[in-house]
C-alpha cells in the first residue's frame, strides 16, 4: 500500500490546534506589570495626564493600569472612548453595529493621553480613536498602550507600552483574543 501524501505545510507544522492559548492568567498579569512599569516612567510632569480605553477591552484595560499607575501619580484622568462610527469599515459590515456611550468628562485641550487597547494589529482601530478622541479636544501628546501587539500593519501606527509582543506570520489569518475576567471569568490571551 503506498505511502500517503501529505502537503509540505501540513508536514513541516501539523494542522493547527483550532485554539491556542497565547498568554494564560499569570503571564496577562506580568504583561500588566510591565505596562505599568513602561507608563509610570513616561509620565509627563507639565500637563494633565488622561488613560482612554477603548471599547471593549481597552476600557477594562485601562482602569486596572489606572489602579497600577495610580500609585505613583494621584491626579490621573480616566476615559472610556468608543469608536463604531469612527471606523472605516462600518458600512461593510452585515451586521448594525452597536453604539456604545463615550465617557471623557474631563477636557482633552493640552492633555497627555494614553490610548488603551488591547490587541494591535493593522492600525485601523488606533486611526479611528484618534479621529474620534479630536472630536472631544485637542491633546498636547497621544501614547498608544496595548497589551498584545501583533504586528501586521496596515497604516504607520506603533505603541508607544507593550505588555507582550508576538511574532505571527503576515499571511496568519487567526485572530487574537483577550478574555478578562471582569467580562469572561478569567484572564488568557488566545489565538483562534
Amino acid at each position: 500500500m503506498p505511502a500517503k501524501r501529505t502537503s509540505k505545510s501540513a508536514s513541516k507544522t501539523g494542522p493547527q490546534p483550532a485554539e491556542q492559548t497565547l498568554l494564560d492568567e499569570q503571564a496577562v498579569s506580568l504583561a500588566l506589570e510591565r505596562m505599568c512599569r513602561q507608563i509610570s516612567d513616561h509620565l509627563p510632569d507639565d500637563c494633565p495626564v488622561a488613560l482612554v480605553g477603548l471599547r471593549s477591552r481597552g476600557d477594562e484595560l485601562a482602569l486596572r493600569l489606572l489602579k497600577c499607575v495610580s500609585r505613583r501619580r494621584k491626579d490621573l484622568l480616566h476615559g472610556t472612548l468608543d469608536i463604531t462610527l469612527y471606523r472605516d469599515d462600518v458600512s461593510k459590515r452585515a451586521v448594525q453595529p452597536i453604539v456604545r456611550a463615550t465617557e471623557i468628562d474631563f477636557d482633552l485641550d493640552g492633555a497627555c493621553v494614553i490610548l488603551v487597547d488591547d490587541v494591535l494589529h493593522t492600525g485601523r482601530t488606533i486611526r479611528a480613536a484618534m479621529s474620534a478622541l479630536m472630536d472631544y479636544g485637542r491633546p498636547a501628546v497621544i501614547r498608544l498602550a496595548v497589551l498584545v501587539d501583533r504586528g501586521g500593519r496596515e497604516l504607520p501606527i506603533a505603541p508607544d507600552f507593550v505588555g507582550k509582543t508576538l511574532k505571527l506570520p503576515a499571511d496568519d489569518a487567526r485572530r487574537v483574543y483577550l478574555e478578562l475576567a471582569e467580562s469572561d471569568g478569567r484572564d488568557r490571551v488566545y489565538l483562534k
